[in-house]
């Protein structure tokens, strides 16, 4: 598997490490644990990622100066990558990136990451401006296999004041129609499940009912990819609930 952050990261590390003139040292191994980051936090300002202290996603600046901009609402930071971290116990927060001095946090969880696996953190529910909190979460990636003959999908309940959910898939070109995993709650997130490569409508559901609450058209899915649809938003204003699609493999 090729994750385009992780070469980056190491790049990085091994430039920040150099002295003008020295030479510099690529044969260091990547980070063990990878954390994709989303900003789905209704009403958030756009934040930096921290781990700790040490901060794991940011715009870049051509002037020196630490850059005021983040990652916006509705956005997945770094390219939609993983960001590559060493394997332990870490607070991980969204801070808010126009405030260069203090780095004041919006939202933290704490997570143990383990050796080999991946992870996304989502930012999410709705700001509370007064009190300059937004909730947050995290889950497990656990990519299958590379399988170059299907798509995998699975969904993410990111809406705080949703009922529970179930995504469902329908093939435009034969109009078969699959449940994504089972019925999934706010913060959960369902089993990844193969589809064929191809063009689909997608919609939830909430439980006996027929009524799709939220939908999308026309999604592609590529054999031999990996992907995550989550449901973002607020259920209390129209046309503020989503469906985003992020690639993690």
């Amino acid at each position: 598997m090729t994750f385009r952050s992780l070469a980056l990261l190491a790049c990085a590390v091994s430039l920040a490490a150099c002295e003008k003139n020295g030479v510099q040292d690529i044969t260091g191994t990547l980070p063990g644990a990878s954390v994709m980051f989303f900003n789905f936090g209704v009403g958030a300002p756009a934040v930096n990622f921290y781990a700790n202290d040490t901060k794991m996603t940011a715009i870049s600046s051509s002037s020196g100066v630490e850059s005021t901009k983040g990652t916006n609402y509705g956005s997945v930071a770094a390219g939609g990558n993983y960001t590559g971290i060493v394997p332990g116990q870490y607070t991980l927060s969204g801070r808010i990136a126009a405030d260069t001095a203090a780095h004041p946090a919006i939202s933290s969880v704490s997570a143990d990451l383990e050796d080999g696996k991946y992870y996304s953190f989502f930012q999410s529910g709705v700001y509370d401006a007064g009190a300059n909190t937004v909730d947050a979460f995290i889950v497990e990636d656990p990519l299958p296999p590379q399988d170059f003959t299907v798509a995998y999908v699975r969904f993410v309940n990111a809406i705080s004041n949703s009922d529970p959910m179930t995504l469902y898939a329908t093939n435009e070109t034969t109009s078969e129609e699959t449940a994504i995993g089972a019925e999934i709650s706010y913060k959960g997130a369902g089993d990844f499940t193969s589809l064929p490569a191809g063009v689909y409508d997608l919609a939830t559901r909430t439980s006996g009912s027929v009524t799709d609450v939220i939908s999308r058209t026309a999604v592609s899915f590529s054999a031999g990819k990996v992907y995550t649809i989550s449901a973002a938003g607020d259920m209390t204003v129209v046309d503020s609930p989503y469906l985003d699609n992020t690639d993690n493999r």
